[in-house]
């Protein structure tokens, strides 16, 4: 019997990446998104024909009679991101991320399902780093530190850290697993992210070139390896809950460095101006990924130059109708 599937934010960068590979799997899929950020674009109507889709905002109850009710699992990925959405609506933010976790847990008691994986971030973590509670790379079993409790941007990790308590309080008898994301890239992400500003800034041929942030350093993990680090946590038989770090701890980069790579793709050679980076933003992001050895053997597979040519390529196709390449 196939598997039966439901993903929440099933039109998102993750949730689109992750729908196409449950269906080579030969899944059964239900995806569920409100279209505030998920595209219903030429790559959803692909996943529309051999999947249902359900627009819902998930700030409200879910229907009862929701297609499939007996799912194998429920991925859910639905949620407001973005560091530029937490610190101009903080507000938005706690409510809808924790709203959406709370309605769907409430439809899973009703309707149960064999494996619940909740999304969660790399942020849940800054605060102990911050606060030198551990060494990098950082571990999943580290406290949650809230060192500025007033600022806009705690908002998202705090409804994380909420959202991966209701989950592990959850009553519906479902296996848990919880996917920490740091620093996912690849095509389809949507353009208010790093890595596609600087592919779009190279594409325009802006000189100066703007990055904020320049000795930071982060860790970036390709969208296929997340995937399949995501599929194989909820796949993975025994009750006990799994917290654990996705991510690639192999090539850890200087945003400095990585606009360079960008750069290089683009053939471009404009004046790099460095700015300050966004208020709270941690000096590094790099992942302890022992969690997902020792239980999957995990290994990442895409290496950065690899992905960010494949990131690359799909930007320079998709660019918005009327835009052109600038100067080199």
């Amino acid at each position: 019997m196939p598997e039966r599937v439901l993903i929440t934010g099933g039109a998102g960068f993750v949730g689109l990446h992750l729908a196409r590979r449950l269906l080579r799997d030969g899944a059964d899929l239900v995806l569920l998104d409100d279209f505030s950020r998920g595209a219903d674009d030429a790559d959803l109507a692909e996943i529309r024909r051999h999947a249902v889709v359900v627009t819902h905002d998930l700030t409200t109850p879910l229907p009862d009679r929701l297609p499939g009710k007996d799912f194998d699992a429920v991925y859910h990925l639905a949620a407001v991101v973005g560091v530029q959405r937490a610190n101009e609506q903080p507000g938005r933010v706690l409510r809808t991320n924790l709203l959406a976790t709370l309605n769907l847990l409430d439809w899973c008691r009703a309707h149960p399902p064999g494996a619940l994986f909740l999304s969660s971030t790399s942020e849940v973590a800054d605060g102990a780093l911050r606060a030198g509670l551990s060494a990098f790379p950082s571990p999943e079993a580290l406290p949650f530190v809230l060192t500025d409790p007033r600022a806009p941007r705690s908002s998202y990790a705090l409804s994380k850290i909420v959202s991966e308590t209701l989950f592990l309080q959850q009553d519906t008898g479902a296996r848990v697993r919880i996917g920490r994301y740091h620093n996912i890239y690849g095509p389809r992400m949507g353009r208010s992210h790093v890595i596609p500003e600087f592919i779009e800034r190279a594409l325009s041929g802006a000189n100066p070139f703007d990055i904020y942030g320049d000795a930071q350093t982060r860790a970036f993990c390709y969208i296929d390896d997340a995937v399949d680090a995501t599929t194989g946590l909820t796949r993975l038989g025994g009750a006990e809950p799994i917290i654990a770090n996705i991510g690639n701890d192999r090539e850890e980069i200087r945003i400095r460095d990585l606009a360079q790579r960008v750069l290089d793709l683009a053939a471009a050679r404009p004046e790099i101006t460095v700015h300050r980076p966004p208020p709270g933003s941690p000096d590094r992001r790099l992942p302890e990924l022992s969690v997902l050895r020792t239980v999957l053997g995990y290994e990442p597979k895409t290496d950065l130059d690899t992905g960010l040519r494949e990131t690359f390529d799909w930007y320079a196709r998709h660019r918005p109708a009327g835009t052109e390449a600038g100067p080199r």
